[in-house]
């Protein structure tokens, strides 16, 4: 029986698809190795993938839908899927709203038909985001409150992903869970994020954004534990029994840092100073994200244990390492 992990080119997908392959699992991954960022970054991600004789990948775009809908029929083994690939990236959507509406709406409608396709379907996990809380102003983030009010069109098609996802629950009876990720870091990141920009900028002496004039927080979480809580998740689909089998958790650190912190203990692990530049808030960004878990508790048994201490840390060994500047 085989697992299709879609984005297994991209940050969290990789460090999924790794884990279960880690413990014997058969994995086909796809990603179309978009040029969003570094497609050197992404290919070495796949090398050691392909280390693994359980992995198969091929390139292909989730909006595909004769190609995914192909990929699906010839893998005859696949039992359940976890689709991570989309368009990140808050920022960007402002530059290129089709990309969002392309890789997150209609990828995600796509993974849905062919999760339809697929005979004696187990689960289909898949990607949401903190971002769909938008300017909510309590805190934490509740999996109960409101989130109907986005305030940038990333949210916008995250949100959308949800309500596909519940429409096919009620439809077809798809066993969906919608993981809404908080601000994930840690090594193999994405180069768009703050640890991996901060990073770059502050060895290279050139000075850093620090959007909001640094009155900012976020709950960091580090990939370990997202990859935790991804994989129980996932081993625990809702079932028709409850209702719609479509369940929504939150997966976040649930211990907001204040984003001049972050940098502090970043500037310790490089050994340098950076250089602030205090900016505004930028549109479509939110001044503070935190999460409430305990559904995810009770439900997963997910309990984040990596501090931005420790996170950080291994993030900068892994950089230094990749960048070879050791």
């Amino acid at each position: 029986m085989s697992i299709l992990v879609t984005g297994a080119a991209g940050f969290i997908g990789f460090h999924v698809a790794k884990a279960l392959l880690d413990r014997g699992e058969r994995v086909v991954g796809i990603d179309n190795l978009n040029e969003y960022y570094d497609v050197r970054l992404k290919e070495a991600r796949l090398a050691r993938l392909r280390a693994f004789p359980g992995f198969e990948f091929a390139k292909l775009d989730v909006a595909d839908r004769d190609g995914v809908f192909t990929m699906v029929e010839r893998h005859n083994d696949l039992r359940s899927i976890i689709h991570l690939a989309a368009q990140a990236g808050v920022r960007y959507s402002l530059e290129n709203p089709y990309a969002y509406i392309d890789a997150n709406v209609t990828g995600t409608l796509v993974m849905f038909e062919a999760a339809r396709r697929v005979e004696h379907l187990s689960a289909i996990t898949y990607a949401s985001s903190s971002s769909v809380y938008g300017a909510n102003r309590k805190q934490p983030f509740s999996i109960d409150d409101r989130v109907d009010h986005p305030v940038s069109l990333y949210a916008a098609t995250k949100r959308s992903c949800e309500l596909i996802a519940q429409t096919y629950g009620h439809l077809y009876g798809l066993p969906a869970t919608g993981l809404r990720f908080f601000t994930v870091y840690g090594p193999w990141g994405r180069p768009d994020m703050a640890a991996f920009l901060f990073t770059r900028a502050i060895l290279a002496g050139e000075p850093i954004k620090v959007f909001n004039e640094g009155r900012m927080a976020r709950d960091f979480t580090y990939i370990d534990d997202i990859v935790a809580g991804t994989i129980a998740a996932h081993a625990r689909p809702p079932t028709a029994a409850e209702g719609v089998p479509h369940r929504i958790y939150n997966l976040g650190n649930h211990r907001p840092e204040k984003l001049l912190d972050f940098i502090a203990v970043l500037e310790r692990e490089l050994g340098r100073t950076a250089e602030k530049q205090f900016l505004p808030l930028q549109p479509g960004d939110v001044p503070e994200s935190f999460a409430d878990i305990e559904v995810s508790r009770r439900d997963l048994g997910f309990e984040p244990k990596t501090t931005i201490e420790v996170g950080l840390a291994r993030f900068v060994q892994w950089y230094k390492q990749y960048y070879q500047m050791n």
